[in-house]
């Protein structure tokens, strides 16, 4: 069988652009329908359906490609979790076209390293927001975040996916929305209905 390159992309709001990361995965070589996204999910969210789909499209001798290691992971423990997952199947890590094999020292040394950057980028990111906050608290100008659904609609939407007629794809679409929230409304719905059980 010959061996496959399977590209990943993510961006962590739904108003973000996917277009550059997947031009770039497109010229490494990646075939655009192996490419795997995930719209509006941060690095720090290992629950992304892209990634899990990314992940187990990959067989032994298989390239698993992203743009940035931050893409795939924001901290050293995720990062590590997913290349020993990778090694573990021998799939390959090609980061920016550059190939990391974690079973060697000196490969292995480099992601570290990588690893190491992208939490620390990371970091600043979440203190650089903090500290925006807080100044924004401080003068009166911090509202939250509007929803990009009405209570209602996200009624009408979970009411649709439990009716099993609609992928998700199709209710993004008809709702004008990102997958990423579709999936969050009807997991807020999962639990809701599993809290009114357990009371």
């Amino acid at each position: 069988m010959a061996e496959l390159l399977v590209g990943y992309a993510r961006v962590s709001t739904d108003d973000q652009d996917l277009t550059a990361q997947q031009d770039a995965l497109a010229a490494m070589g990646v075939e655009p329908d192996r490419i795997y996204v995930d719209h509006g999910l941060t690095g720090s969210n290992m629950n992304r359906p892209g990634l899990r789909e990314a992940l187990a499209a990959c067989r032994a001798g298989d390239t698993f490609v992203v743009v940035k290691l931050d893409r795939l992971a924001r901290s050293v423990r995720d990062a590590h979790q997913i290349a020993d997952e990778l090694a573990t199947r021998g799939v390959k890590l090609s980061i920016d076209g550059s190939v990391h094999d974690p079973a060697d020292p000196m490969g292995k040394l480099l992601f570290n390293v990588l690893a190491m950057v992208a939490e620390f980028e990371g970091d600043l990111i979440r203190a650089r927001t903090r500290e925006g906050m807080k100044i924004a608290k401080a003068k009166g100008r911090l509202r939250g975040k509007k929803p990009k659904l009405s209570p209602r609609q996200e009624a009408h939407l979970v009411q649709l996916h439990s009716a099993g007629e609609h992928t998700m794809y199709e209710l993004a679409e008809l709702f004008s929305v990102g997958r990423s929230t579709v999936y969050r409304a009807i997991e807020r719905a999962r639990r809701k209905t599993e809290t009114t059980i357990e009371t």
